[in-house]
């Protein structure tokens, strides 16, 4: 059996299963080790701590994607620098509204027409 060491631990079993398979598309195997996948879905608190465990050669390895993505997450634009957020115009408005009077009729007339 190989030996494993712990890489880290995170909050949650969405997030292990994200850097499980962030370490896995890397050609790491990383194990799982905690309440994952359990009955309560905690993501809070001791009880919702999951640890994420690699084999002892690929430690240094799993540091490095684990400070790469750390490093991305840092240096990502701010969302405000996307430009403003964009806003339907009025004509998209008119034809949302349109298409929900159309949908909201369209029974009252064929009850109309066949009774």
């Amino acid at each position: 059996m190989i030996p494993m060491e712990r890489l880290t631990w995170v909050s949650g079993s969405f997030t292990a299963h994200v850097v499980e398979a962030r370490l896995r598309s890397e050609g790491i195997d990383a194990k799982l080790r905690g309440p994952v996948d359990g009955p309560y879905a905690l993501t809070v608190g001791d009880m919702a701590r999951v640890e994420i465990h690699v084999p002892a050669e690929q430690m240094d390895d799993a540091r490095l994607v684990m400070l790469v993505d750390e490093v991305d997450a840092t240096l990502a634009a701010p969302r405000e620098w996307g430009g403003p957020e964009k806003v339907p115009g009025p004509w998209a408005r008119g034809a949302a509204v349109t298409a929900l009077l159309a949908a909201g009729l369209a029974p009252i007339v064929l009850y109309a027409r066949l009774g």
